[in-house]
């Protein structure tokens, strides 16, 4: 399998070994740089660097995920064609993953909060269907009262 042989789009659920997913570390270093079109040295700094971060064997060796591919990918476009230092890709990395969390948070906390309300309005129709209609009489006629107040008299 060559660079070119990776398809570039998110789906690559057809190269990943039964059970795996984009976060399972399955590229050794020299795989994974041909894929993200580096060198091993670079993928070895930019893991120094925390730009990425592999899983490791037991023996320490470097295992790469579908998604350190497109960060490794990131980091060269931003770095060639839009001129951005490596502290700078590293902050827009840390910010990337910090909206992911919070979009994952809101999401957390929509589903919860409808979770909640259908709960209320569960309970609020057993509430009002546990109203005992016969205990308040109901007058089915109606009356139209005036009320006009005394004047004073100083």
């Amino acid at each position: 399998m060559t660079a070119r042989d990776w398809p570039s789009e998110p789906g690559l659920a057809a190269w990943f070994p039964p059970g795996a997913s984009e976060d399972t570390p399955v590229f050794v270093i020299s795989v994974a740089a041909e894929l993200s079109g580096l060198h091993a040295q670079t993928l070895r700094s930019y893991d120094r660097l925390g730009l990425v971060s592999p899983g490791r064997t037991p023996a320490g060796g470097r295992r790469y995920s579908a998604r350190d591919i497109a960060v490794l990918r990131e980091v060269q476009r931003l770095s060639q064609e839009e001129g951005v230092n490596l502290a700078g890709i590293k902050r827009i990395i840390e910010l990337e993953n910090q909206v992911d969390a919070l979009r994952s948070k809101i999401k957390e906390l929509t589903e919860e909060l409808a979770t909640a309300h259908v709960a209320a309005e569960q309970v609020a129709a057993r509430v009002h269907a546990s109203y005992r209609r016969d205990l308040v009489p109901v007058r089915q006629e109606t009356a139209l009262v005036v009320w006009r107040p005394e004047r004073r008299r100083n």
